[in-house]
């Protein structure tokens, strides 16, 4: 369908607006720019480009609610007619230049026509009859979808206030979270203001149509026709949100901080059976131990990458395995700051190929900052993958302004590495020396490689690097490590630029302080083998993990049916340190659901938002989101409300 751009047309923008960049404080965004980002955010809410088309009823209706327009069928049916096969970007573009957006006073002025008594609700008697006998008619199904919602019902009335209040936050919540996406996400920067437009900031946009200056007032039938039927507008707003369930889970200060894990030498007699101990008694002489390091690793987007491991156990054995965050600190008493930041180990068995996976268990013991799990497993590879829930490990908002010297000259003109960026060197160095034997072999050197330049180091390569800085059995030692980068700057003639590249990547800021990522340590005990561990892969967390996730919380959580929709599950676990959701969807089409914290108390969820929306595909589930206690020491309750939206 190819919609006309009238000349009468209504420019309306949305309230929200772009967060301030470097870009808009030297040239401010005009108010057509400005309607071009809210019109990519509210589209990017429904699709993952821009290039893509509306290709459906429900899909136009979906994306123009989230533009903050309350479209009645009326409305829909006139952009989408009986010959419209899709709609593009632009043809939405056009629409909501024509669709005036819905305020919150509209919205109450359409319920206050049912409100007798005048104090803000409505009774069900009269809200059923209304929205089922006259006009835009909804289904018996779909009002007592409404009526179920919990958070806006109560003693058989409808408080239509909270409604409009959750109705206007849900939308302005979801421009907001894509128009925080559009600031980091270069890619959509790119085609920030329009469809196809990828040119510089200083020139004009896009040849877009112009808005008529013509005055349109509120006595013009045309620009208000959709208007004008008040139950139109109360049926549409009424429809987003189908049914909800709800979850409230109070939680004690401290949680369960200092409880134990299971003494291997105990577990012997009853495998079965967790039993609280020290820790000391790990050491035993009976147990084979084996030890890697890795690293999380926050990106640009807020997703975390972290390294991936195959375990074989030769023989059935009593097996105790743990995960921590790694103390760098070379300062007595003064610990890491990343040690708050949560770990957990997911245990899976490869069966026929690494496709193949079962996932065995995770490790939801813990004593302070280490992560437990204590059992048996018989022989085989088993893959080990480290995940941490995200609350705790994201981006830092605060911005760092004094930039640390990496290098200076002597009187000489020779160049060094300045004693802070060499102790920063020799952290790194910890962590990247993954077997902790205090040298790098080509592995782990390429570990480090791809995640700093996305390239891996050659055999012939590697024979360079071996003859000219210092190595021990054909592995990079320490110093070798330090005097590599001292020759990357001396290549740059003294310039830093690559050695921030390489920081940054391994999450240090300008401050050389590490805030976006978290080195850990796992240690393997076995009674009866010696196990190894190798690390194989340093991947999102996600794919895998989120499966084995999803699989836990299935089979430890609890689950709630939404009212009325008994395909759509909510799944939640909770242990002592966080909480953690998945959302399954057994249905045939893929559904959005709005999630609601702002009645939970001292928590913080990994998402950032206290109101969110997700999208679930068809037969599919997906972790929704994880919870964990802004501050252990006090009680949190977490409190949270699932609404479908239609």
């Amino acid at each position: 369908m190819a919609i006309s751009p009238r000349s009468d047309a209504t420019f309306s923008s949305q309230k929200s607006t772009p967060s301030e960049s470097p870009r808009t404080k030297k040239f401010p965004l005009t108010e057509e720019e400005i309607f071009y980002m809210n019109c990519r955010a509210a589209y990017l809410t429904v699709f993952k480009s821009s290039l893509e088309n509306i290709i459906s009823k429900d899909q136009l209706y979906l994306a123009l609610q989230h533009a903050g327009r309350n479209p009645s069928q009326k409305t829909i049916n006139k952009y989408w007619t009986p010959q419209t096969a899709k709609l593009n970007f632009d043809d939405f573009c056009i629409i909501l230049r024509k669709e005036k957006p819905t305020s919150k006073a509209e919205l109450l002025k359409s319920f206050k026509q049912l409100d007798v008594n005048d104090d803000g609700c409505i009774l069900h008697t009269d809200l059923y009859k209304f929205l089922t006998k006259r006009g835009e008619k909804m289904t018996r199904e779909e009002v007592n979808a409404i009526i179920n919602l919990a958070d806006v019902n109560a003693d058989g009335k409808f408080d239509y206030i909270k409604f409009c209040k959750l109705y206007m936050t849900t939308n302005e919540q979801c421009l907001k979270t894509t128009l925080e996406k559009l600031e980091v996400d270069s890619k959509l920067m790119r085609h920030q203001f329009g469809n196809h437009i990828e040119e510089s900031p200083e020139r004009d946009p896009s040849p877009v149509p112009k808005p008529s200056p013509k005055i349109i007032r509120k006595t013009d039938p045309e620009t208000f026709s959709n208007k004008g039927d008040t139950r139109s507008s109360l049926l549409s707003a009424t429809r987003k949100f189908k049914t909800s369930v709800s979850f409230t889970i109070t939680m004690g200060a401290n949680g369960n901080r200092n409880s134990k894990l299971t003494e291997p030498n105990l577990v012997k007699s009853s495998p079965s059976k967790v039993m609280l101990i020290t820790l000391r008694a790990v050491g035993s002489e009976d147990w084979q131990h084996m030890q890697s390091k890795g690293c999380f690793f926050l990106e640009e987007d807020g997703e975390i990458i972290g390294h991936q491991y195959r375990m074989q156990i030769a023989q059935r054995s009593m097996v105790y395995l743990t995960i921590k965050p790694l103390n760098l600190s070379q300062v007595e008493g003064k610990p890491s700051p990343w040690l708050s930041v949560d770990t957990a180990l997911y245990i899976l068995k490869e069966n026929e190929s690494q496709a193949n996976l079962q996932l065995v268990c995770f490790t939801e013991l813990r004593n302070r900052e280490v992560f437990g799990w204590t059992g048996e497993l018989g022989p085989g590879i088993y893959w080990l993958i480290p995940s941490t829930t995200g609350c705790r490990l994201r981006k830092k908002i605060k911005p760092v302004t004094d930039e640390a010297q990496l290098v200076y000259r002597d009187e000489t003109g020779e160049l060094f590495l300045t004693k802070e960026f060499k102790s920063t060197l020799s952290d790194i160095f910890e962590v990247i020396d993954l077997d902790g034997n205090g040298l790098l072999s080509l592995e782990e050197y390429n570990f480090f490689e791809l995640r700093t330049s996305g390239e891996k180091c050659d055999e012939d390569a590697w024979a360079v690097c071996r003859e000219n800085f210092d190595t021990k059995r054909n592995e990079l030692t320490r110093q070798g490590f330090m005097d590599l980068n001292l020759m990357e700057a001396n290549d740059r003639e003294g310039d830093p630029c690559d050695l921030w590249v390489t920081l940054h990547s391994m999450g240090y800021n300008k401050a050389l302080e590490l805030t976006e990522a978290c080195p850990f340590v796992i240690d393997i005990y076995a009674e009866k083998c010696k196990p190894k561990i190798k690390a194989v892969h340093m991947e999102a967390c996600s794919g895998q993990l989120e499966k084995a996730i999803c699989k836990s919380v299935l089979s430890n959580g609890d689950a709630k049916v939404m009212d009325g929709y008994e395909n759509i599950i909510v799944h939640t676990y909770s242990c002592d340190t966080w909480i953690t959701s998945v959302i399954e969807n057994k249905s045939d089409e893929k559904v959005i659901i709005h999630i609601n914290n702002e009645l939970s108390k001292n928590c913080v969820n990994n998402r950032g938002l206290n109101i969110f929306a997700v999208e679930v595909g068809p037969k599919s589930t997906m972790v929704c989101q994880h919870v964990m206690p802004l501050n252990e020491r006090e009680e949190w309750i977490y409190y949270c409300i699932y609404s479908l939206i239609s």
